[in-house]
């Protein structure tokens, strides 16, 4: 639990204790004279020691699973398309580029987290139109053209 006290004070507080350790005092004696915990007087002269690290400086979050180097040699391999990559359709899920991630790098990515990887790449979501391979272009412009309006002026 926090002792009582403003910032300014308990700052006031442990250079009093850094200050005694310098004079040879050791930490259970500090203790005892500040009425502080001896484990508060082995972390502030362990803080004192190692320099400070400016926390906004590091980065926020998890690092990243995979490098830029590693992102752009993923995107030539997708670019190849998902043929080379021995699956039926041409088309990438997002499991299969975890498949991909995988044999690639050897690093696990779930499905749904692939998507922070495309949208990293500046990729989106595409469906595939599912079509019929019998589909005639033409008879469908045909029938829009000259069926469809004499339809729309019985309604």
């Amino acid at each position: 639990m926090r002792r009582k006290g403003t910032n300014q004070q308990l700052r006031i507080v442990r250079n009093q204790g850094l200050a005694l350790l310098e004079k040879g005092k050791k930490p259970k004696e500090v203790a005892e004279i500040l009425k502080v915990t001896p484990r508060c007087v082995y972390r502030w002269r362990q803080e004192s020691e190692k320099p400070k690290r400016n926390k906004a400086s590091r980065p926020l979050g998890r690092p990243r699973k995979l490098t830029e180097k590693q992102v752009q040699r993923l995107e030539k391999a997708l670019d190849r398309g998902a043929f080379a990559f021995g699956y039926a359709g041409d088309y990438w899920t997002l499991d299969r580029i975890a498949q991909v991630i995988w044999q690639l790098f050897k690093v696990r990515y779930h499905p749904s987290a692939v998507w922070y990887v495309m949208d990293r790449m500046g990729w989106s979501s595409q469906r595939p139109q599912r079509r019929a391979f019998q589909r005639n272009e033409e008879a469908i412009e045909k029938w829009k053209k000259e069926v469809l309006p004499e339809i729309k002026k019985d309604s």
